[in-house]
């Protein structure tokens, strides 16, 4: 009985801390088209001062999103990009940024 317990709370706590259900990469990387002159398709930035958004945390990705809509966050062009993203829209975003797998090579 104590491991049921204990299993229905770990479950409970990782959906509390998952990102929203509505999550569809394919759509967000449909989305993704108006952030590739910035950000790149495949969230490698193409400009100097935009970051990478390639193998981000959904979660992280999901709340600047939001941040940059509500102006708890501003930049000139996000606060204008994000301003109309709905929140299936900002979770299809983050979902496709964050499924692109990235690979990391250490200097010898």
């Amino acid at each position: 009985m104590r491991y049921i317990v204990a299993s229905t709370a770990l479950i409970a706590a990782c959906s509390i801390a998952s990102p929203s259900l509505a999550q569809d990469a394919a759509s967000g990387r449909t989305l993704a088209g108006q952030c590739r002159t910035c950000h790149g398709l495949d969230g490698i930035a193409q400009i100097p001062i935009a970051p990478n958004l390639a193998g981000e945390s959904q979660i992280y990705l999901e709340k600047q999103l939001k941040a940059f809509r509500s102006g708890e966050r501003e930049n000139e062009m996000m606060s204008v990009v994000a301003k109309n993203l709905t929140d299936e829209q900002i979770s299809d975003l983050s979902a496709w940024y964050a499924s692109i797998k990235i690979t990391a090579t250490m200097p010898e």
